[in-house]
């Protein structure tokens, strides 16, 4: 597994607990000396248990020497990044081609190189390529094999997925892959085989569908205010419709993390490219960005018109609950905007700190939601981790100054933050 990030790591912890020899391959000597010291660079729930288990059993190991590595491997995975590149918005391919040439060099018997990454239509015939013209003798196939796994979830989904993707165009790769995922074939988990762009198209349309429906009910919840209506009322109707679905209809501050944001902007990208714009998901990606600034101007219109000198009180400020990510998180544009408009702020997150103090400041980080609140003049709810879902708020609202809370993930009750004293205000219900 050539990558020991999010996909890499959590990829590889699970192949093993199906009984393979895995070897997670990375260049960041600090990451494997984490690992090998039995922790984990990322949050994820049950990670490094599952880890320390098949580390202890023999199956798992970790290395920064690729020859090493894959020396003998039946299958190598590229699972590194790919990135939104600077200035277009297309992926940045760099690391997926660096590492197929350095797979080139080492093979010395026949091998499966199958991409994990999320990579445009065509990536996989470059990475044939690429090996090619290092080794025009190597005995291998290329496959592609997409991962769909949720941050927070990642287990859950790679032991109990949907639908298991694979492009391959021969029968050796597609018996090889099938041995691997053997253990989910036997649970009867869909396994949809296609060929290479089909199976790279999956991926990314899928991405651009889930970011689509997020966006959609959010431009509803808007409409909800204006009329009247409660939106969450609106998405349990039109979810319990076979054809639609409940999933993805919850109104907030617009999706953020490693996959939606740069995904939706490679196949805007990708689609221009090939002359055939997708103007749906294009004008997704205008319009989640624009939510995010505009939910620091609800905030900014619950106090009144200003937060100068306001004292802010955010609960989470990762893209979501159960991981440490804050990439593309919605927590990045609203707070830096308030604290534009003068106010102050204090954040609170149970997984978020370490990479939050670098990208939003070491200042002002607790680590009580109660603390938090303490002389507040505005409560900010921002990520809907099981902690802040709880919370006393009589409690919450005896320790503050002032009396507002913004709730953006729609957590609590109105009537329920009425009763304990509280001027509030939700997404998408009056």
């Amino acid at each position: 597994m050539i990558g020991s990030g999010y996909v890499g790591l959590v990829s590889g912890v699970c192949f093993s607990d199906f009984g393979h020899e895995v070897v997670c391959i990375d260049k960041d000597p600090q990451k494997i000396a984490l690992l090998n010291s039995g922790e984990t660079p990322i949050y994820e729930p049950g990670l490094r248990t599952m880890m320390a288990r098949n580390t202890e059993a023999g199956r798992l190991s970790f290395t920064t020497d690729l020859a090493e590595g894959i020396k003998g491997a039946d299958a190598v995975f590229i699972a590194v990044g790919t990135p939104a590149r600077r200035g277009d918005g297309h992926a940045d391919l760099s690391f997926v081609y660096q590492a197929a040439e350095e797979i080139a060099a080492e093979i010395d018997d026949y091998m499966v190189v199958i991409t994990k990454s999320t990579v445009p239509v065509g990536t996989n015939r470059e990475v044939e390529q690429r090996i090619r013209a290092v080794r025009p003798d190597a005995d291998f196939d290329v496959a592609s094999n997409p991962e769909f796994l949720r941050e927070g979830a990642a287990i859950e989904d790679f032991m109990h997925p949907d639908r298991i993707v694979v492009g391959v165009e021969s029968e050796r790769a597609r018996t090889l892959l099938g041995e691997i995922y053997r253990p989910l074939f036997l649970r009867e988990t869909p396994i949809v085989t296609t060929g290479l762009e089909s199976a790279e198209m999956i991926k990314y349309a899928a991405n651009a569908f889930l970011a689509t429906k997020i966006t959609f009910i959010n431009e509803v919840a808007d409409l909800c205010e204006k009329v009247g209506a409660d939106v969450q009322s609106v998405a349990k109707g039109i979810g319990l419709d076979g054809r639609i679905g409940p999933k993805f209809l919850h109104p907030g501050p617009g999706y953020g993390g490693s996959c939606l944001p740069k995904d939706t902007q490679a196949l805007v990208q990708t689609a221009l490219t090939h002359g055939s714009p997708v103007r749906v998901v294009g004008t997704v990606v205008e319009v989640n960005a624009a939510r995010k600034r505009a939910m620091a101007d609800k905030v900014v219109a619950a106090a009144g018109g200003s937060v100068a000198g306001k004292r802010i009180a955010v609960l989470g400020v990762t893209f979501k609950p159960n991981t440490d990510d804050m990439r593309e998180a919605s927590s990045l544009v609203i707070v830096p905007a308030l604290r534009a408009a003068d106010a102050s702020i204090v954040l609170c997150d149970p997984q978020g700190r370490k990479e939050g103090e670098a990208l939003l400041g070491p200042a002002g980080w607790v680590s009580d939601p109660y603390e938090a609140a303490a002389e507040a003049d505005i409560l900010l709810l921002l990520t809907e981790w099981n902690e802040f879902r709880a919370l006393d708020l009589s409690r919450v609202r005896a320790a503050m100054k002032g009396n507002v809370m913004v709730d953006l993930r729609n957590v609590y009750l109105p009537a329920e933050a009425r009763v304990a004293g509280f001027s509030y205000v939700s997404v998408g219900r009056s």
